[in-house]
């Protein structure tokens, strides 16, 4: 390669290095290296003549140029000749120091480049640099930052220099003036030093052993003296940094006796920087090189600096360390360095003050002390050893800070201790409890938005953290183990540590398996000589009550549960193995459930049997009396946890049953009924539930104890002077009061079976119902709850005994008072669903109630809850009390609503019979039609529950029949379509029922099940969906089945009551009541042809009356059905009807498919109608404009619509599929005639009718094609949205080649026919109808299907026809379908061989074509058409096409550019041997490879196609290899190996032709694209890269330089890139 051709190259990179793209200035920097680490004599010269000629080149131009120059040298420095290094470092020295001026980017570039030649040639680069650096006079800025440069870069080479450079450098110091010359000199020093520090401490490695410290000494303290008495106090901050750092660095090399001396200078001015500067980091770190050095060499001032080093390290240790800024981190490190250093030289002094500072209430200074504490606890630990105790009495103070940022400083502290055996020491407890305290902490509550503190420790971060570190101090501090157990227990029983119970309770059985497995004596508690552990009985049941609320406190369950398991033998000896059994599946259910999952009444009565089990196998009285007395006087402590004090009162209670002391029962009674709560519910219903279990055992003692209650001061009200109190204490007496009544209902429903019926009338009735009268709601609530569970317990036991309740109905009657006391228009309290609980309760009592008080009591209980309004709604908040939140308002509905249907089945148990049920239903009837959702739904949910409950209690004796069966049917099956969802599922749940009861009665087993009957429980998923045609159908097809259920002589009845639920009052109803009276006159109307004079008659009164839409549509259907006659008359009046037609008009028409043979009658005729009118007429648009609109005329439009409609009723089918291929040429014929064409003008409006002339034909032909049950077609044509493209002119054709796709593909026998009818319309005078037909024609021909069918020879003889017609589209798409043959029957191709070719031949010479469309067509098809031709038709003509498709290649249409190349591929078969073809190929091939780079995906792919079916024809085995392995379509290709390798083999292969590639290549330099005019560059590139010297001749080098000069100038980076890469591969 010439010379001037890699000078050119260069030069054009160098003129590009300044490029305004980062990415070209890169690859600019990449090739110049390439080129330099070849040449780098030659090209380091080009780039310094480049500046020597260009001095006013832009100084960012000369930045990169310097910058290349340096990566040059540092990777060719072996290889550089002795006058290159001189030049260099002459031209570097000069760019650096041609400035007087500091230019940092420029200098420091040139800098570098001394640098890099410094690493290898130090004496040559010296040299030069001590030139400029002479005594007395100032250096260059960046002549002093190359010598420290250089000192960091070369240690071993520079050190031996730095003895003479600083002996030169410490006059220049007074000499320097400005800051930045200050700086330069300060660094310098630092950097100085630094390298004599490493030189000295690897003197092994180093070229001089002999170098010593002193060598340095005096010119370094020297420096010092300037820097550190002149430059310190400067007003510039870097600068007194550097300084500071310096000064840091320098101190280890002082002569010692210096060092001592000005120790008292250093150190306060060092600290006295603090204070002016922002950043801290380096004065920290040059402060600890300073303590360092004082330290190693035993300085005995440092001691006088100590006050004041430690008061501003304090400052520094306390300062916030933010983790994000590393800066701050590393201070904080340096600072606690600082006091190791210092703690390892006077240990009293520094704990002496870190303990005074721990005393200062400051939260910074506390955290700093903190920080400093636990750093020499790890660090100092042989220092700290003698000052533990005083350390341990110290941390105290700031263990009571309230602050968490301190508390979590503290925990940090006292893990630190723990790990070096403070907690056994005396005062260690504290430590725990401190832990302890904090694994207790609640949840923080957020008030407000604060700006968030991003030291903020929330108390969830900080009891975390302690229960990890109390964790780690049980498990990892094995001496902890017996400071841990059993002190740790203390904590389980006072409520402040309750949110600490879980981490508690794990480490306790941690450390209690342990101890247990070791057999370690120590595993024994003795509970009296330990002080302050809580007592084996609390501690029981503290737990016990801990395991009754398993996921509160952190899920305190089933730790609680595992802990009292371990420690069973210390609870007490005789009950390890009743534990050892019950515990363990307790704690396996927990571990299985969730809050939501686990069922609490059962959980509690597992934890109360496991508690009698216990109290069972102690065997020990005197421990059970304790126990009792211990639980007893725990209760208190539950006073803010009622729910948890609760449970704890029925442990009581099983307590007691177990304790034989009678004393010890009625002391404990008397203490529970005295210290109660009385004012709160919860712990009312804990009263009598203690009392309650009691009198399982000791029902005597009890009732006894009660009677002497209620006598005692407790319900005399105190006096008062001024009977201020009076009111507060009635009500406290009441509520005592209310307890009492409980206590009763508890003692009752507990007390002995046989001991308990002569009890209660005369104990425990007569204590109670002295209070009926009370108007206090507590009470009430009380006396209800305590007579339902007076009535459960006769009913109980009552029943074998054969128990009359004479007081029955006495108490019915008070349970109604209350709830007629209630007001009607809110549900506020639990009144009412317990007065129905209890009267449920009652109603199963002999004697049973008249008729007369059944109505009262089912009339007051179902209008009482139904009337309530919706739970949604908040009622007004009264005086007296509180409104429910929505969670207990709906809750409490939920309970009223379910009482009330446990009363209403209580009912029906004493009468199960159809008459039984009617006396029920009747109170509800009413309700099913409310107005409101709520009541509707509460009704038919009712009326469900009271069938179910029926069905599963019937019990058929004798032949009786189910007489009100149609009533019912009537009045629930229309609210299967009732808009509530709720109301319909319940519905159909009634309606199931009650047809299992009525084949009940007619004498089916009870197992027997009804196929149709059981197919309604389906339904219920349909009538989810709100839809009204899903809900009806559903109607339709539950009507059916109730049809087939029901005795003729229950018809009427139910015809008659679907009738008045026409007029209900919810639409959805009526419309549901017409679709089931429809199916029942199909199904049953035969049986009634007496009524239908009066149906009809109804029916019609009804059609005139109601207003809804689809009622009337409906009604009118049914009238339709069994009516019209006159067809023609119909007909015409429908087709007269103004459009688009009216929802009742369509209706019409669509009723009239309902009979096949009417609707074949009608079809036919339209389509008669269709065949012979003018579809559309042209108007003028206006008479100012030219051009026409065209029309639609009326009465095709108005038949279409009406076929459209008709089609829309299923019944249509069978017209619809023996006329199918007529009816679908003609709508398809219909829709080419309707493409673009507007609705008439309404006459008595002015303006076009709102219908869409095209969409009507189209839904009509999509009808018609759902009807004859195409549907995979549907399916096809609805994946492809094909109905939006046929309906619109500009998408019309695309449309029509979908449909005939689709009929091709999965409606093939149908296509004869339809080919037969469509043809006569190819010389249609209408244009557009022979688009539409020829498209669907082109489309066919793509399908085996049309061969299959004969139809090949019809639709080619049309095609052929139509390739003249005058229209273009009509042309275009002949073509299309010409060149479809060889996708559809590929088979044929040669039988048309001539005529195919000179067809595909005219159209790609179209000149008629604007769009190139036909042109396209021609090639796209000719591509397909040569797959299945033989040779020899084609073998003459393959150059010429050839020729033909050449110029399309470079074609700005993708798509034709694409064809071109794919029919290229395509012809490669015909042309294989032949040399013409070869030459052919080699001609296109650099156009193909640089289109592998196209930026259209499909023109890509052709390329790919075209060079790997072309790659046998190419002469190379190694070229063919690689089209065919790595040009797959979905493979992707690595376009920048793959050229590269090319390369190589057309080189290898072509040696001859390299002369013509480069020049075709470099034709594509000015390509339309930048994607391939960087192709070019990056073939060139790689051409000249693989070129050997041999070939290179073959090569016009000068055309190659400005070509690719020329892209480095090109308006695109990426270009430009790429020929910054090609020039690389100059050689």
């Amino acid at each position: 390669m010439d010379d001037s051709d890699v000078e050119q190259v260069t030069l054009a990179l160098l003129d590009a290095a300044n490029d305004k793209d980062s990415e070209v200035q890169e690859q600019v920097r990449k090739s110049m290296l390439t080129l330099g680490k070849q040449q780098p004599d030659r090209v380091l010269a080009m780039c310094q003549d480049y500046l020597l000629k260009n001095p006013k080149l832009v100084v960012t131009h000369r930045i990169v140029i310097l910058q290349t120059i340096e990566l040059i040298v540092s990777c060719s420095i072996e290889d550089l000749s002795a006058p290159k290094i001189k030049s260099i470092i002459s031209l570097a020295s000069d760019e650096m120091t041609r400035s007087k001026e500091v230019i940092p980017n420029w200098q420091k570039a040139a800098s570098n480049i001394l640098v890099a030649v410094g690493n290898k040639h130090i004496n040559e680069i010296m040299e030069e640099i001590l030139s400029k650096f002479q005594p007395g006079v100032l250096p260059h800025f960046f002549v002093v930052q190359t010598l420290a440069n250089l000192s960091d870069s070369n240690v071993y080479g520079m050190v031996p220099f730095l003895n003479a450079i600083m002996g030169t450098m410490l006059p220049m110091l007074g000499m320097a003036k400005q800051d930045n010359m200050k700086w330069v000199f300060s660094s310098a020093l630092c950097h100085f030093s630094d390298s004599i520090l490493e030189y000295l401490a690897n003197l092994d490695k180093a070229p001089d052993p002999t170098v010593r410290k002193d060598t340095f000494s005096n010119e370094i303290y020297s420096a010092f003296d300037v820097l550190f008495n002149n430059w310190l106090q400067s007003r510039e901050s870097k600068l007194r940094l550097t300084v500071a750092e310096a000064v840091g660095s320098m101190c280890h090399l002082m002569p010692s006796d210096k060092l001592e001396e000005q120790i008292p200078r250093i150190i306060p001015a060092i600290m006295s920087l603090y204070k002016k500067n922002t950043e801290h980091y380096i004065i920290s770190k040059s402060l600890c090189q300073v303590l360092d050095a004082s330290v190693n060499m035993g300085s005995r001032v440092l001691e006088t600096q100590l006050e004041g080093l430690l008061f501003v390290l304090h400052q520094q240790v306390s300062a916030p360390v933010d983790y994000s800024d590393p800066p701050t981190v590393k201070n904080h490190n340096e600072v606690l360095r600082c006091f190791s250093l210092l703690a390892n030289s006077f240990p009293d002094r520094m704990v002496m003050f870190v303990l005074q500072k721990l005393e200062n209430s400051n939260e910074r200074s506390r955290l700093g002390s903190l920080a400093v504490l636990r750093h020499l606890i790890n660090s100092s630990t042989s220092t700290m050893e003698s000052k533990k105790l005083l350390i341990l009495a110290s941390i105290r103070q700031p263990m009571a800070d309230h602050s968490n940022k301190v508390k979590k400083r503290v925990v940090q502290v006292v893990s630190a201790m723990a790990h070096h055996g403070y907690l056994e020491l005396e005062g260690g407890e504290l430590l725990v409890r401190f832990i302890v305290q904090n694994c207790a902490l609640p949840d923080t509550h957020q008030r407000g938005q604060k700006p968030p503190d991003p030291e903020e420790v929330t108390n969830e971060a900080l009891r975390g953290m302690c229960d990890n570190t109390l964790h780690l101090l049980t498990t990892t501090v094995g001496r902890l183990a017996d400071v841990l157990w059993p002190k740790l227990l203390y904590y389980l029983t006072p409520s402040q540590y309750n949110n600490a119970t879980t981490p508690l309770c794990k480490n306790l059985i941690v450390l209690g398996n342990k101890k247990k497995s070791n057999q370690e004596p120590s595993f024994s508690i003795n509970f009296k000589q330990e002080a302050n552990l809580p007592s084996p009985q609390t501690l029981m049941i503290r737990l016990l009550v801990n395991a009754a609320f398993p996921f509160n406190s952190r899920s305190h369950g089933a730790p609680s549960l595992s802990l009292l398991h371990i420690l069973s033998i210390n609870i007490h000896p005789n009950i390890e193995k009743v534990w050892e059994k019950e515990i363990p599946p307790l704690i396996s259910l927990l571990e299985e459930s969730t809050p939501e999952s686990l069922d609490k009444k059962e959980w509690d009565e597992r934890l109360l049997k496991l508690l009698s089990k216990t109290l069972t196998s102690i065997q020990d009285d005197k421990w059970v009396c304790q126990l009792a007395a211990e639980s007893t006087g725990y209760l208190s402590t539950y006073n803010n946890a009622l729910e948890e004090k609760n449970f704890l009162y029925q442990c009581v209670g099983v307590t007691l049953q177990h304790c034989f002391n009678k004393e010890v029962v009625k002391k404990q009674l008397q203490e529970v009924l005295l210290t109660a709560r009385h004012n709160d519910a919860v712990e009312r219903e804990g009263v009598a539930m203690a009392v309650g279990l009691c009198a399982n055992s000791h029902l005597e003692g009890t009732l006894a104890k009660l009677d002497e209650f209620g006598k005692s001061d407790a319900f005399k009200k105190s006096p008062s002077i001024f009977n201020l109190l009076k009111e507060r204490n009635e009500v406290e007496v009441e509520k005592v009061k209310s307890t009492l009544i409980l206590c009763y209902g508890q003692v009752a429903l507990n007390a002995p079976p046989e001991k308990i019926l002569n009890r209660i009338d005369q104990d425990i009735l007569r204590c109670i119902s002295k209070h009926f009268n009370t108007k206090d709601l507590t009470m009430k609530l009380s006396l209800i709850q305590s007579v339902g569970l007076i009535a459960k317990a006769i009913s109980n036991c009552g029943k074998n005994q054969g128990y009359i309740f004479s007081r029955k109905q006495e108490l019915i009657t008070v349970m109604l008072d209350f709830i007629k006391s209630e007001p009607a228009d809110s549900l506020r309290t639990p009144l009412r669903p317990l007065v129905m609980t209890t009267c449920a309760n009652l109603i199963h009592l002999d004697p049973p109630l008249s008729e007369n008080e059944s109505f009262d009591l089912l009339k007051v209980c179902v209008n009482g809850v139904f009337s309530l309004p919706p739970e949604t709604h908040t009622p007004e908040k009264t005086k007296e009390e509180e409104v429910l939140d929505p969670k207990q308002r709906k809750a409490l509905y939920r309970d009223t609503l379910a009482a009330l249907q446990e009363l209403l089945k209580s009912i029906l148990a004493r009468d199960p019979t159809p008459d039984g049920l009617q006396s029920v239903f009747k109170h509800i009837e009413s309700w099913l039609g409310s107005v409101h959702d709520h009541e509707r739904e509460r009704a038919i949910i009712t009326t469900a529950h009271m069938l179910s409950y029926y069905l599963d209690n019937l019990s058929v004796k004798s032949m009786v029949s189910f007489h009100n069966l149609g009533a019912l049917l009537g009045r629930l099956s229309p609210r299967c379509s009732d808009p509530h969802p709720a109301v319909r599922a319940a519905a159909v749940d009634c309606i199931y029922t009650l047809l299992c009861i009525q084949l009940r009665y007619e004498g089916f087993s009870l197992d027997y099940q009804d196929d149709g009957v059981e197919g309604l429980l389906d339904l219920k998923d349909q009538l989810e969906n709100p839809d009204h045609s899903v809900l009806y159908k559903t109607c339709s097809d539950l009507t059916k089945v109730m049809s087939k259920r029901l005795p003729q002589q229950q018809l009427t009845t139910l015809v008659f009551m679907l009738f008045e639920v026409l007029a209900d009052s919810q639409t959805n109803c009526c419309r549901a009541s017409s679709v089931i009276l429809n199916t029942l006159l199909k199904n049953r109307g035969a049986g009634l042809q007496d009524l239908v004079p009066e149906m009809l008659e109804v029916l019609h009164v009804r059609l005139q009356s109601i207003t809804d839409e689809q009622v009337r549509v409906a009604v009118g259907q049914t009238v339709l059905i069994l009516a019209s006659q006159h067809l023609q008359t119909v007909i015409n009046a429908l087709v007269d009807q103004p459009l688009p037609y009216d929802s009742w008009t369509s209706e019409m028409w669509m009723a009239l498919g309902a009979d096949p043979i009417v609707a074949s009658q009608i079809i036919e005729m339209v389509m008669e109608k269709l065949a012979i009118s003018t579809p559309y007429v042209d108007k003028k648009e206006s008479m100012m404009r030219a051009g026409t609109t065209k029309v639609a005329t009326n009465q095709p439009l108005a038949m279409t619509c009406g076929l459209k409609e008709l089609l829309l009723n299923g019944q249509s089918q069978e017209p619809a599929v023996s006329l199918f291929p007529q009816i679908f040429s003609c709508l398809t014929v219909r829709l080419g005639a309707s493409v673009g064409v507007l609705a008439p003008k309404d006459n008595t409006q002015k303006h076009p009718a709102s219908i869409h002339v095209a969409g009507v034909a189209g839904d009509a032909l999509r009808i018609l094609l759902a009807r004859a049950k195409l549907d995979e077609v549907m399916k096809s044509l609805d994946e492809e949205n094909a109905w939006d493209a046929i309906k619109e002119q500009s998408t019309h054709t695309k449309g029509v080649t979908l449909l005939a796709r689709a009929m091709a593909k999965h409606a093939g026998p149908r296509l004869p026919a339809i080919v037969e009818c469509l043809c006569p319309s190819l010389n249609n005078i209408y244009e557009c109808q022979r688009i539409t037909v020829t498209a669907f024609f082109s489309e066919l021909l793509n399908h085996h299907v049309v061969t299959e069918l004969m139809l090949i020879d019809v639709l080619m003889n049309n095609m052929m026809e139509r390739i003249s017609d005058q229209c273009c589209t009509v042309r275009m798409l002949a073509v299309r379908g010409l060149g479809n043959i060889a996708e559809g029957s590929p088979e044929k191709v040669n039988k048309y061989a001539k005529e195919l070719l000179a067809a595909m031949s005219s159209g790609m010479e179209e000149k008629d074509d604007p769009g190139k469309l036909i042109t396209l067509e021609a090639m796209s098809g000719l591509s397909k058409v040569l797959l299945h031709l033989d040779k020899k038709n084609v073998h003459l003509l393959v150059v010429y096409i050839f020729m033909k498709i050449k110029p399309f290649l470079e074609s700005d249409h993708d798509e034709i550019r694409c064809a071109s190349i794919l029919l290229m591929g395509n012809l490669s078969k015909f042309g294989s041997g032949e040399q013409v073809f070869k030459d052919q190929i080699h001609n296109v091939l650099v156009s193909l490879l640089l289109h592998l780079v196209d930026p259209n995906p499909q023109v890509v792919k052709a390329c790919k196609y075209a060079m790997r079916v072309c790659a046998p024809v190419v002469g190379s085995e190694q070229i063919t290899g690689m089209f065919q392995n790595h040009l797959l379509d979905d493979k992707s290709l690595h376009y920048g190996e793959f050229i590269n390798d090319l390369t190589k083999y057309l080189i290898q292969d072509f040696p001859s032709m390299l002369n013509f590639y480069h020049i075709s290549v470099m034709q594509f330099f000015k390509s339309n694209w930048p994607e391939v005019r960087a192709a070019a560059a990056m073939f060139i590139g790689f051409l000249l890269g693989n070129l050997t010297q041999e070939h290179r001749s073959h090569l016009n080098m000068g055309t190659i330089t400005k070509g690719l000069v020329m892209l480095l100038q090109d308006p695109d980076p990426v270009v430009r890139v790429k020929a910054a890469e090609a020039m690389g591969h100059f050689r």
